[in-house]
């Protein structure tokens, strides 16, 4: 088993996570069974895709939940951008979040790319 606590991609996507609910504070009430839901699944989905794979004993489970986890941060990153243009987030909120996602992504990505090599 792997220790989820000792990777930047989890701590990054836990980041992530919690600046997703601050920010969707403020979202309009009439998206909270829509965008403000749907983006905070996306963005709790990640670390706890990163969690579940961890606790995976084969390196393809790992590998696949890492891919679920990077998925959804590639969801978060439309969705940011959906909001800033509905007007529901500030240009300067967005581009700190989708700064945040996109490291989150890319740190991701180089794991799963790191594990292909390795196998």
């Amino acid at each position: 088993m792997r220790d989820y606590h000792k990777l930047r991609a989890f701590e990054l996507a836990d980041q992530l996570a919690v600046a997703i609910y601050k920010c969707t504070k403020s979202f309009p009430k009439e998206e909270m069974f829509g965008l403000t839901s749907q983006i905070r699944r996306a963005a709790v989905s990640a670390p706890s895709n990163i969690v579940e794979g961890c606790a995976r004993s084969s390196q393809a489970d790992y590998a696949r939940f890492l891919e679920i986890a990077y998925g959804s941060v590639c969801e978060v990153e439309y969705q940011l951008s959906l909001a800033q243009r509905l007007g529901y987030l500030e240009l300067q909120s967005a581009k700190e979040t989708t700064s945040l996602a996109n490291e989150t992504g890319r740190v991701l990505n180089g794991l799963l790319r790191s594990l292909k090599s390795d196998s």
